[in-house]
């Protein structure tokens, strides 16, 4: 076991910090601290968290290294705590709202991950929803700074959220049915039972109140939906934890976009001779063999995939220890669209957990073309990457274990296992070969969609700059999705910048990483001891990757 560092220690005080002021990531990361508390998001919490990295950042770089460990953690750690003061010196906290990542939905989120074993654990829920009423009411007045400033988020994130407030609110929302269903491993108490109706009650008034507000605010939300190119650069910077050429990126990932295209071709030549891309597809989606009828067949058959690939994986090309071999397959319970997964607790009590939000109306589901999203999300990718950095405690600190991230690392990864999957022999069929790259299509299509966007770039035909109806078009083109689920995606690449690029940016650095390793070792280069190395430093900046494992 590896004795503790004075760098150590300030990162997992920093961490410790952060659980204090955000109960919902001590939630997250399983611990017992604040779980009956939410979050504050108010002015003065945002002005707490500037105080409290700009205070971290200057005793790191008093504190000097005293092993390879150690520059990891001072190389990732300054790094982000570096971003995310210029992130809220560029105003950016105050704008923070979107279809799927900001407060608006994390506020919901966090009863997805909360302990429901026991009766005190439905007694911190019902303190918790009584408590979203103030979280929320933090959240407005922060965004009315932005508003009073002329610099709010987009009108069409507004709608969006207002429409998910909206579900919400209905008889039958969220808050209400989780009260509704609330059990645990004994009886709960009538009186408690009363209370979560209650606190049920309040929650769902709370994002009533909090829809109005954002309806009121419809005339001052800014029209323009591109964040523009000095504050992409920043965004991307952080979500990448590297430093791209944005321009160059652009065009590479057109070229990359008819490279993957070139690919699908090629493959539906195989599933249909002479067929289209499209013709393929229309070929497969009429097989019933593939065909999965209803969330509880997609869930099931999610979960004996993801099983199988765990088992298989960990006989040959992984070291996956045990508590890391369980991974649940989830329907959200909300219906706002995407695929994500949440991380383990600390004591592995809680599992890591792949969830798929299931937009209204959507009831078939394709296997060829979900194969390759089980693999993203559970083992090898997010599961693989996310649970082994939880589970090595021998080197790394807290921390680096259960906080340090970055997009590019975390979604750069899962696209490289997508392809490895592939190298490795696990999409054996022509179809799921397909699937596959119609993931890489779509991955590759918005890093020219995001930048294109927020960059004011000319459109591909040279008719204007990119707009929503443009990137529609474009997008619906280059996936095989449904209208549903292309609409949503799109809204998210408008609203959240510099984060949708990110996957097929990462990939790219992850493959340089890799060829640079094998380069060096030449006859010695050993694949699973490269995955191995570069999981066990745990989810760093993709600029602290590279110089991490420039000395493996």
């Amino acid at each position: 076991m590896r004795e503790k560092t004075a760098i150590d220690n300030l990162a997992d005080s920093y961490l410790a910090k952060l659980a204090e002021n955000y109960p919902s990531f001590a939630t997250s990361i399983g611990l017992a601290s604040g779980a009956a508390e939410m979050d504050d998001y108010s002015p003065k919490a945002i002005e707490r968290d500037l105080k409290l990295n700009q205070d971290t950042l200057s005793k790191l770089e008093a504190l000097d290294p005293v092993d390879d460990v150690d520059q990891v953690t001072k190389d990732a750690l300054s790094q982000q705590l570096i971003l995310d003061i210029e992130f809220h010196k560029a105003g950016l906290p105050y704008r923070d709202l979107n279809n799927i990542a900001s407060p608006a939905q994390g506020i919901r989120d966090v009863f997805d991950l909360s302990p429901t074993a026991t009766v005190s654990d439905w007694e911190n829920l019902a303190s918790r929803m009584r408590k979203v009423k103030d979280s929320l009411a933090g959240y407005q007045q922060t965004l009315a700074v932005g508003f009073d400033k002329g610099d709010g988020p987009a009108k069409r994130q507004l709608n969006e959220v207002i429409t998910q407030v909206d579900q919400i609110n209905q008889p039958e929302g969220f808050f209400h049915e989780f009260a509704k269903e609330a059990k645990a491993e004994t009886e709960l108490p009538a009186e408690l039972r009363k209370e979560l109706v209650a606190a049920a009650t309040d929650a769902t008034d709370a994002y009533a109140a909090f829809g109005d507000y954002l309806k009121k605010m419809l005339p001052k939300a800014s029209e323009q939906d591109a964040i523009g190119r000095d504050r992409y650069r920043l965004l991307s910077k952080r979500f990448l934890g590297a430093e791209i050429d944005l321009d160059e990126t652009y065009q590479w990932g057109i070229e990359e976009l008819a490279r993957v295209v070139a690919e699908q071709e090629a493959v539906a030549n195989e599933i249909l001779p002479g067929a289209t891309v499209a013709e393929a597809i229309a070929h497969l989606e009429n097989d019933p063999a593939t065909k999965l009828h209803g969330t509880d067949a997609l869930q099931k058959w999610m979960q004996r995939l993801s099983d199988k690939a765990i088992e298989n994986l960990g006989k040959t090309h992984f070291d996956i220890a045990q508590p890391i071999r369980k991974l649940e397959c989830m329907i959200a319970p909300t219906k706002h669209g995407g695929i994500y997964y949440t991380g383990p607790s600390d004591d592995f009590s809680r599992p890591g957990r792949m969830w798929w939000s299931v937009p209204e109306g959507v009831e078939t589901f394709d296997t060829w073309r979900e194969t390759t999203t089980v693999y993203h999300e559970g083992v090898p990718g997010h599961h693989l990457q996310v649970a082994q950095a939880t589970y090595i405690r021998e080197t790394l600190n807290d921390w680096r274990r259960l906080a340090s991230w970055t997009s590019g690392h975390g979604e750069g990864w899962a696209l490289y296992a997508e392809r490895l999957m592939d190298e490795l022999g696990y999409l054996a069929t022509p179809a799921d070969r397909l699937g596959m790259l119609d993931g890489q299509r779509m991955r590759a299509a918005r890093v020219v969609l995001d930048l294109g966007v927020h960059l004011g770039k000319p459109r591909l035909d040279g008719s204007g700059v990119w707009d929503f109806d443009y990137a529609l078009d474009f997008m619906s083109k280059n996936v095989n999705m449904s209208p549903e689920f292309v609409r949503f995606e799109v809204t998210r690449y408008f609203g959240w910048p510099g984060q949708a690029p990110s996957y097929k940016i990462g990939q790219r650095i992850w493959e340089q990483i890799r060829d640079d390793y094998e380069a060096r070792k030449g006859a010695d280069f050993d694949m699973k001891k490269f995955h191995s190395t570069a999981l066990n430093l745990g989810g760093l900046g993709l600029d602290a990757l590279k110089e991490a494992m420039s000395r493996a």
